[in-house]
Formats: C-alpha cells, sequence, structure tokens
C-alpha cells in the first residue's frame, strides 16, 4: 500500500501541451479571418469637394472605377453586365438599396456614367458619390 501511495504522488515527467497548440491555432485562424475581412474595396483617388460628408449605411454597396476604368463591385472585378445583374439581385432582397459610387479623379467618364445608368435602370434611388473633403 505504501508503494500505490507514493506512485500517486509523484511528479510529472512531461507537460501536455497540444490543448495549448490547439487554442493557439484557433487565435491564428480567427485573427487571420478578421484581418481579411477588414479589408474592403478599391483604393482609388477620390475628387475634392466641399459638400457635407455622408455617412454610408449598412447593406451599403460600393461600386468602384479606377483610374485604368475597371469597374469593382464592393472588392470584386465586374463588367457592366455582371454589374447590372448582382445589383438586381441585391435590389430584390433590399428594395431600398443605397450604392455608393466611387470613381478614381482621373477616371473615364463613361465608365462612371454607365454605372449611374445601371442603378438608374434598376431603380435604385439612393445612390451616393464618394469624395474627399476640400481643405
Amino acid at each position: 500500500m505504501a508503494g500505490d501511495v507514493r506512485e500517486d504522488n509523484q511528479p510529472y515527467d512531461d507537460i501536455n501541451v497540444t490543448p495549448m497548440l490547439d487554442l493557439a491555432y484557433v487565435l491564428l485562424v480567427v485573427f487571420i479571418i478578421l484581418t481579411t475581412a477588414s479589408v474592403q474595396g478599391i483604393k482609388v483617388e477620390s475628387p475634392v469637394t466641399s459638400a457635407a460628408e455622408n455617412l454610408a449605411k449598412p447593406q451599403t454597396r460600393a461600386i468602384t472605377v479606377t483610374r485604368q476604368g475597371d469597374v469593382f463591385l464592393d472588392a470584386y472585378p465586374v463588367d457592366m453586365a455582371q454589374l447590372e445583374t448582382r445589383l438586381a439581385q441585391f435590389k430584390a432582397l433590399n428594395p431600398a438599396l443605397p450604392v455608393v459610387l466611387k470613381g478614381d479623379a482621373a477616371a473615364q467618364y463613361d465608365k462612371v456614367m454607365q454605372a449611374l445608368e445601371i442603378c438608374k435602370k434598376l431603380g435604385i434611388t439612393e445612390v451616393g458619390l464618394v469624395t474627399k473633403r476640400a481643405q
């Protein structure tokens, strides 16, 4: 009996680190997902205006026209037909769909007008133009 008591009180020779590694991997995955999810939209050089700043509403979709004339819906490249199809899908889910149009100051005016015409055709009335505030 004395031998049994002594074996129960012996210190562990090694520590099981598997639960700690599992936690570290979960935290790493969460960090990666949150970091990549926060990156949204395409960076463009917005034109300057002295108008008051409008705040984007939830569920807002962003149409971006780059300097080269590329068109993006949120952060995804689209052509005009895809833009119309996807906006129509979003409009079906939310009849009061707000859209913001971010056009580069040196972008092709024709592409910006095509995007506005698509919004008009779909009956999207809440369209905001993104600009920089004048100093």
